[in-house]
């Protein structure tokens, strides 16, 4: 009796496990690890590329952080909207296939400048080679704006349908996919710069190339997949910004005068070719309206503060970008310590994603926020005390535009130094590659004796410290908007929130650009931390308006956010 009782316990679990492995669920998770594996190793690769093929200087790499920032900053509106006004699986078979094209494209275009760059660097005075670096950027431009409309339409759109208005399930969901994310973020360059190391930038490109091209033909079948699994996917809601206009313009046909034959005047243009000129000057308009639309939408939202909020985050250099890690180089610390502490910094992510699923259970989303908002300042107090310790190279009396007036006003370059030699000055950020790597001839290693660790290592155990609340609340957030924007605006809305956020990215890049002295690194983490300060300030006036009295109230059970409850909550 026992024994068939154990038999059917272990066909039950067996049932169970390949359900799982059959449901739509798990079918989603699995289509986003490949996306995301091929999108990381894809960004953190080009990178790199870009940096070999311009001769170790960081020139392309730059432009293509603007372009591809310019990119999402004024079309993340108009993506959005494309989202909305089209069916699902259309917009993510389309965007899955555009991205992997451009990117599998881009590979064998980069695999032919590196076997052929000094015979293109002779043809034509050069501009065959300068055509090939603008060609490399703007497809990698587009495989980037396709991720974005990828991102929009799975993380932002699809989950919600798939978790079936469940809230629990849509919290577990966000935190499995940031745990997803977690992880990729610190294997696939690992990978990828394996291979380049042991190989060659030739095998790197023809790695990627093939990696997208499988990629992409599961994933398809993987999105199909889902979508026959989840029928609710196939129902759309209208955009009510086309709703809207529709009615206008059915409204000013009927109230229209019908013109009368015979009354035309010599000159006068053809009504058709009237309506054709206008109809063209409206197609030409509509991009435009598009974006005015969106920003306007956006801040029409009961949410806009704590999206607001998330943005400012973005405003900061305590990240493991290529700024923050070329500060840790200058202060002594070695690639495989900075990797120690990127594989840290991995894990306190993932342990926010798993205080986040507790929190909302606990104290309900809103709230979640707010402790998790708390949790990230108080870690970041760390960062501001590094500032004023022994080994930090803030120095008030040093200006922090004297690199910029070195380089541009004097027209002097800076001086360079050999590899063996310790440096007197720190070095700038901008000598250093993106994605944490570095190339090893223009960042010499320092002894860690030469320079006091206590200053670098306070910053950074703040810094990690600050994962686990920086990533509950981006959760938060995150699922925040899934919740309170209507089907028919996710997409318009998810766009403009990437738009604000590479907006501030942006920012923090030209702070850095306009005081690039290490001596005022310690006045950018300040001024960092305020930015942040002010984005928690702004989710919790979001919170006070939504809770009112019930904000300190500890329970699940939250007042819903609505848009009928809040109609002013966009206004500070």
């Amino acid at each position: 009796m026992s024994r068939a009782k154990d038999q059917t316990r272990q066909e039950g679990c067996c049932g169970s496990l390949g359900n799982y492995l059959t449901s739509a669920k798990f079918l989603l998770y699995l289509g986003h690890s490949l996306s995301t594996w091929g999108d990381r190793m894809w960004h953190f690769a080009v990178s790199v590329f870009l940096v070999e093929l311009y001769g170790n200087s960081l020139l392309l790499t730059a432009v293509y952080g603007l372009v591809v920032a310019g990119s999402v900053l004024f079309m993340g509106a108009i993506i959005g909207h494309w989202v909305d006004k089209n069916a699902r699986l259309k917009v993510a078979q389309t965007a899955l296939v555009v991205q992997n094209v451009s990117v599998i494209l881009c590979g064998i275009i980069l695999m032919m400048v590196f076997l052929h760059k000094n015979a293109l660097l002779t043809m034509y005075h050069g501009w065959v080679l300068t055509s090939c670096y603008i060609m490399i950027i703007t497809i990698a431009n587009i495989a980037n704006l396709a991720s974005t409309a990828t991102t929009i339409t799975i993380q932002r759109d699809w989950i919600v349908v798939v978790s079936g208005g469940d809230r629990s399930k849509l919290a577990d969901m966000n935190a499995t996919i940031r745990r997803i994310d977690q992880l990729t973020n610190i294997l696939a360059p690992m990978a990828v710069g394996q291979i380049m190391t042991f190989g060659s930038p030739v095998i790197g490109c023809g790695f990627i190339s093939g990696w997208n091209l499988v990629s992409m033909c599961v994933e398809y079948f993987l999105l199909w997949k889902v979508y026959q699994k989840t029928p609710a996917l196939a129902v759309k809601a209208t955009l009510k910004v086309e709703e809207a206009e529709l009615k206008q313009l059915n409204a000013h046909k009927d109230t229209e005068p019908k013109p009368v034959e015979g009354t035309q005047l010599m000159g006068e243009n053809d009504p058709d070719l009237q309506k054709q000129e206008q109809g063209c000057a409206s197609q030409l308009a509509e991009p435009f309206r598009t974006f005015r639309n969106g920003w306007v939408s956006y801040y029409n939202q009961s949410v806009f503060l704590a999206g607001l909020g998330l943005a400012f985050l973005y405003m900061t250099v305590l990240g493991f970008d290529c700024i923050t890690t070329g500060y840790a180089y200058t202060q002594g610390l070695s690639g495989s310590i900075l990797s120690i502490l990127m594989g840290a910094s991995a894990i306190a992510g993932i342990m926010g994603t798993v205080a986040f699923t507790w929190l909302r259970r606990k104290f309900g989303l809103i709230r979640t926020g707010l402790i998790s908002g708390f949790a990230q300042l108080a870690s970041l107090i760390l960062c501001v005390v590094s500032v004023f310790m022994p080994g930090s190279p803030l120095d008030l009396s040093v200006s922090p535009f004297q690199d910029i007036r070195t380089r541009f006003i004097q027209g002097e370059p800076l001086p360079t130094l050999p590899p063996t030699q310790i440096p007197e000055a720190v070095l700038t950020p901008e000598m250093h590659m993106p994605n944490g790597s570095s190339p090893t001839s223009n960042v010499p290693e320092m002894s860690p004796q030469s320079v006091p660790i206590i200053s670098v290592s306070l910053l950074f155990a703040g810094v990690i410290a600050a994962r686990v609340g920086l990533w509950a609340f981006d959760l938060t957030v995150t699922q925040l908007l899934q919740e309170n924007v209507d089907e028919s605006e996710r997409g318009i809305i998810n766009g403009v929130q990437n738009s604000m956020n590479y907006l501030l990215d942006l920012v923090h890049f030209i702070m850095v650009i306009l005081a690039p002295n290490p001596e005022a690194f310690g006045l950018l983490v300040l001024i960092s931390v305020s930015f942040v300060a002010m984005g928690h300030v702004l989710y919790f006036r979001f919170a006070q308006k939504s809770l009112g009295n019930q904000l300190c109230v500890c329970g699940p059970n939250e007042k819903e956010v609505t848009g009928e409850t809040q109609s002013n909550t966009s206004v500070v």
